[in-house]
């Protein structure tokens, strides 16, 4: 036997000092026994700091509150909170269509949360469903933003500076769903589509607001309606509003909506031809800062607006014309150019046309939470053909999406700043604090769950229970139970 070196720990003569044998590794093969009798054993035994967060913030008086489930015919199974909360934790945990129910009927974890013996039926939780009105809809964005506001105020998040991304995105559908429109839908093109819109704070990636739109491109007027709804459930604490938004945005009525209020905005804006004449006679400068060649800024006003605005235009010259990109003008002996332009109502002493520029590029974000949206909450997973039931299904999905950015609050380290809160996945955060394997035991009337002694961030999910178990009520609100505020 060969003795270890000095300053080495010999790790099995210290097992042996202590009394105890090395295990030998479990050999699992094709012969391998099996059985059936393991009771009450669970895979997500994650779902523990969600109950622990919604229960502490008082879901269920919430709904409540804000939600007025007007039912022809009240539930037996269930409580009408009962029927939500099931299907937020059923998309959360990743089943995103109704006739995945059959799948957590037995759910020990879930059956525990909800305190029922047995899940409904998939039958019963879509006639509850369908039985909500469309007003339920905005109802639930009311629900998501106070759940907002008491997270911020739990975790201890001071941000008087937001950032709200919005932008649409296209759902193809495959039946004959109500509001189904053949529109803009650049992967499949001349089929049905939604185009919902959304906007998220791009300091925590929490979902601020939206809804279901049909497959017409949004309105002015509905742009408006949308951008007025999703700030005024800001928390209180908010001072000052920023926003970026793409070209599907460049319109008067959400440029009118920005400032009326007081938001500053930066806005791509479409190339019309009155513009692009306005860009050949602007005074041009090197842009240093930026990847263009030039950068010019300049007051216009376009057509149909009541007023001037300021407009910031980037220049990149190429030495051969590209007939595919109808962007590009020729200008100046031959040479092809291709433009990038933006308004703002920034102050132009502090925010320069680089700076402007830099803002809006960080906008890129928001493509992947609504691409997370999409794939990882099921967010495309439209459940019937009626426009009620599908928006509905829309909201309570994104409270779903919303549970992971709240948890990610409750769990960051107390000295991070905004720039170093990293996002993860739910994806991710499903491999690492949700998909857990535990037991579920119950001695003297008490009910214990255990989980694994090989789960290596034991000390993080600690850490986050101790500080969900913390948070209480106070008069003016909750008491926040992480020490450091969240700053920008």
């Amino acid at each position: 036997m060969v003795k270890p070196e000095l300053g080495e720990f010999d790790t099995e003569a210290a097992e042996r000092a202590q009394g105890k044998q090395r295990r030998e590794a479990n050999k699992i093969n094709a012969a391998t026994k099996y059985s059936f009798s393991g009771k009450n054993l669970t895979a997500y035994g994650g779902l523990l700091p969600v109950a622990a967060m919604l229960e502490k913030l008082e879901f269920q008086q919430l709904v409540g509150e804000s939600v007025n489930l007007e039912l022809k015919r009240m539930p037996r199974a269930m409580e009408p909170s009962g029927f939500l909360l099931g299907m937020i934790l059923a998309v959360y945990v990743g089943f995103s269509r109704l006739n995945h129910f059959q799948y957590l009927e037995r759910e020990p974890m879930l059956l525990g949360i909800l305190r029922v013996a047995r899940l409904p039926a998939q039958s019963t939780f879509w006639r509850f469903l369908s039985s909500l009105h469309l007003t339920v809809e905005r109802q639930l964005g009311r629900l998501n933003a106070r759940l907002r506001e008491r997270v911020w105020a739990a975790a201890h998040v001071r941000l008087t500076e937001v950032t709200l991304d919005t932008d649409t995105t296209v759902h193809t559908l495959y039946g004959n769903q109500m509001g189904g429109r053949v529109g803009y839908n650049r992967k499949n093109r001349g089929k049905p589509s939604y185009q919902p819109m959304l906007t998220f704070i791009a300091e925590t990636r929490e979902y601020a607001g939206g809804q279901l739109h049909n497959g017409d491109k949004p309105s002015g007027e509905d742009i408006a309606l949308h951008l007025a709804r999703v700030i005024e459930t800001l928390p209180n604490t908010v001072e000052t509003l920023r926003a970026r938004a793409d070209s599907g945005f460049y319109c008067w009525e959400a440029v009118k909506a920005y400032t009326n209020l007081k938001c500053e905005f930066v806005i791509v804006a479409r190339k019309t031809e009155r513009l692009l004449s306005e860009l050949q006679v602007a005074t041009w400068r090197r842009s240093p800062h930026t990847d263009a060649d030039f950068e010019c800024q300049f007051s216009y006003q376009p057509e149909g607006w009541d007023r001037e605005y300021r407009f910031v235009g980037l220049r990149y010259d190429q030495p051969e014309p590209d007939a595919a990109d109808p962007d590009q003008i020729g200008l100046f002996d031959g040479l092809a150019c291709r433009y990038r332009v933006f308004v703002t109502n920034m102050d132009s002493q502090k925010w320069g046309p680089s700076k402007v520029v830099a803002f809006y590029n960080k906008r890129a974000a928001v493509e992947n939470l609504i691409k997370e949206a999409n794939n990882d909450i099921g967010l495309t997973a439209h459940p019937s053909a009626q426009w009620a039931m599908n928006a509905n299904h829309f909201q309570l999905s994104m409270i779903a999406y919303n549970l992971n950015c709240w948890l990610a609050l409750f769990e960051r380290e107390e000295s991070l700043t905004v720039p170093e809160l990293t996002h993860r996945t739910i994806a991710t955060n499903r491999l690492r604090l949700l998909y857990l394997a535990a037991r579920i035991t119950r001695h003297g009337g008490q009910t214990e769950i255990q989980f694994g002694s090989q789960y290596q961030e034991r000390g993080r999910f600690d850490q986050l229970m101790a500080r969900l178990r913390a948070i209480k009520r106070k008069m003016d609100g909750f008491a926040p139970v992480v020490n450091m505020p969240l700053r920008a």
